[in-house]
């Protein structure tokens, strides 16, 4: 097979403007083959999903490199120097992911030699850290080279502006047009002059270990950062807060690029906390607690029925928010937010303490702009894929470390008085419903499935799905998605993934219980559960 010649001249010309030996020859050696493959590797550059950039460690325009990181950042310095902010402070840190440390190099040369005041973390360090960091020092921007959660061969770019929050459209169309219209990769300055941020950690934990709500500290935890650079930030965030009975998976305890043990770096992902719960039984824990490999998501397990299980994102979500809702200051007016994916009982729970409540797009990069835009009086915010964010004065994202450590202020409260997170669940769903949610995902080879899917349920909506009849609605243009609600507190929320080749379908059912005990009606949304996701999988299946 011989190459267009148009494909052929443009990787000819980025081999030219690389500067890194390295993928300068593996892009070649991919020119000479005449491989197939070259048409991937030069279809435009990585695209701001969700939470920034995130594509495979490759050479080629359409990967994660050092070029495709000096010309991102060439447009990030214009486009903030364009509104005013040049000479302003920006933050740089990184994970200990393949590459990780040069792009984050890169981006420090770059910005410097742009004549902005760059701090970069001393050492891999949590996102939550960068976040705090740029929001504390009311920097102008904070970069955090990342790739959270994704797997082993990906990398990525997280990219906050000033307040420490995520951009939104149509700044992230303006930043894309800006690093299109960057030089080529060696055609950028670069200047290898910054500050070393020491004092960004401590700062942190500082903050961190202000947030427990009661007096009890009893609490034995098993904890895991699967591979990633959470590990001794949340040991040190724990001791701060006044836990100190804590036992680590020692063959995760480390970071890792490669994260051996698991095959898939996510705790929500079949399999990967299976260490963790080990650990759990093993030292008789009372909480067992996940961080994902940048430590912004966390997943709590518990001890239920004699068997240890991890909590889903929005069960923990409810337990956090009846928390920080007993204890915050209701005259401030506060805000609890949400996501459309997530389950609905946080509604019901913020109507019981009277504050204001409100539902974003999937992202928070929407949540911590819930309500007024500004996000004015959030005191909790959370999604159902184990993200929190408990502390939005501070870390305006979601954030790992601090739930951790709430989390464990909360389970701490109930064993004293002799109760634990699971009794308290039920007393939730005693009152508000059992709220019973699933999923049902289509990961697909081939990335054009997911419209052509999309398109199809648009085209030929469902009308009734497991004997309910539905209204669907669709969100677009705010954003790529459906909705389908039905009786019973039925909900089905399809939309494609912003960071996996994925098409993702959020379920819900709800039962009250009534005169009925609660365990029967804990089934009964089981069975109902189960029957939606039969139906919705056979309604997302490709023709």
């Amino acid at each position: 097979m011989t190459l267009d010649a148009q494909l052929r001249e443009a990787a000819r010309q980025w081999i030219a403007g690389d500067v890194d030996p390295r993928t300068q020859a593996e892009l070649q050696l991919l020119l000479d083959a005449d491989d197939p493959e070259l048409a991937d590797r030069m279809s435009g550059m990585p695209q701001f999903g969700t939470a920034g950039l995130r594509a495979a460690v490759r050479a080629g325009s359409n990967g994660m490199n050092r070029a495709v990181v000096v010309r991102t950042t060439a447009g990030v310095a214009a486009w903030l120097t364009e509104r005013g902010h040049g000479g302003g402070v920006v933050v740089v840190g990184r994970d200990a992911r393949h590459g990780s440390e040069d792009f984050a190099t890169d981006a420090a040369g770059v910005l410097a030699a742009a004549g902005f005041d760059v701090r970069m973390l001393p050492e891999p360090l949590p996102t939550p850290v960068l976040a705090h960091a740029a929001r504390a020092l009311d920097a102008v921007a904070g970069i955090q080279i990342t790739a959270s959660h994704n797997p082993p061969q990906d990398n990525g770019y997280k990219l906050y502006l000033r307040g420490g929050i995520h951009l939104v459209s149509p700044v992230d169309t303006e930043i894309e047009a800006a690093i299109a219209a960057a030089p080529a990769a060696n055609a950028v300055p670069r200047k290898e002059s910054w500050s070393i941020l020491d004092s960004a950690l401590d700062a942190y934990l500082a903050r961190v270990a202000t947030l427990p709500r009661g007096g009890a500290r009893t609490l034995r935890i098993a904890a895991t950062a699967l591979h990633g650079v959470g590990a001794q930030t949340l040991r040190q965030a724990l001791h701060r807060a006044g836990f100190d009975d804590v036992h680590l998976v020692a063959s995760q305890e480390k970071p890792d690029p490669d994260f051996p043990t698991v095959g898939f770096p996510n705790p929500e992902e079949p399999g990967a906390t299976d260490e963790l719960l080990a650990l759990a039984a093993e030292v008789g824990a009372d909480l067992a607690i996940a961080l994902d490999p940048d430590a912004d998501r966390c997943a709590l397990g518990v001890r239920e029925d004699g068997a240890w299980r991890m909590l889903r994102g929005d069960e923990t979500g409810v337990l956090l928010a009846q928390h920080i809702l007993s204890t915050v200051d209701k005259s401030a007016d506060p805000l609890v937010a949400t996501t459309i994916v997530s389950a609905t009982m946080l509604r019901s729970i913020a109507a019981e303490f009277g504050v204001r409540y409100d539902e974003t797009l999937t992202g928070f990069k929407w949540l911590v702009r819930a309500g007024d835009g500004a996000g004015t009086g959030l005191v909790y915010a959370y999604e159902e894929a184990l993200g929190h964010c408990v502390d939005p004065d501070a870390v305006r994202d979601k954030d790992g470390i601090s739930t951790a450590v709430l989390g464990s202020d909360l389970a701490a409260t109930l064993k004293a008085s002799g109760s634990g997170l699971p009794e308290l669940l039920d007393a939730l769903s005693a009152k508000h419903g059992v709220h019973q949610t699933g999923q049902v995902s289509v990961r697909v080879a081939d990335l054009s499935v997911i419209p052509r899917i999309m398109a199809r349920l648009r085209e030929r909506p469902p009308t009734s799905l497991a004997a309910t009849t539905v209204d669907v609605e669709d969100l677009l243009p705010d954003t790529d998605a459906l909705v389908i609600t039905g009786a019973g507190g039925l909900r089905v929320v399809i939309r494609p993934s912003g960071t996996e080749p994925k098409l993702k379908c959020y379920l819900q059912v709800v039962e009250h219980a009534g005169e009925l005990p609660l365990a029967a009606a804990k089934q009964r949304a089981a069975d109902r559960l189960d029957a939606l996701k039969q139906a919705v999988s056979d309604l997302v299946r490709e023709d």
